[in-house]
């Protein structure tokens, strides 16, 4: 009992010995920020772009992120389940995906040239 008391003590020490530091410090305000110009336009794009098209009887939606098709979204007719096309790299064709998991993507690195 006496050790819980001289710990409970301790903390209580601790505590207020910290919360006089604290209030010793002074505080200096810091200079305002501009804020950026309104016509500030920035490379990074926060949304893809959505094309949405109609192929035979096919809806077809393209995303792409600065001007670059990395996918599709292909609706067919009648109310049937929509599935979407991922583009593997940049010069393979396209993976479809149409279930919960993600398509299987196998590396495709450039180790020699000749």
């Amino acid at each position: 009992m006496k050790i819980q008391n001289t710990i409970k003590a301790f903390l209580l020490v601790t505590v207020f010995m910290s919360l006089n530091a604290i209030a010793e410090k002074k505080l200096e305000l810091l200079e305002e920020v501009k804020p950026p110009p309104k016509n500030f336009e920035s490379d990074i794009v926060d949304e893809p772009q959505i094309t949405i098209t109609k192929q035979g009887a096919d809806m077809v939606e393209e995303y792409r992120i600065n001007g670059e098709l990395y996918m599709m979204k292909v609706t067919p007719p009648a109310g049937g389940p929509s599935y979407y096309l991922l583009k593997e790299d940049q010069d393979a064709g396209w993976a479809k995906y149409d279930g919960p998991t993600q398509p299987l993507t196998v590396p495709k690195w450039v180790i020699f040239r000749f």
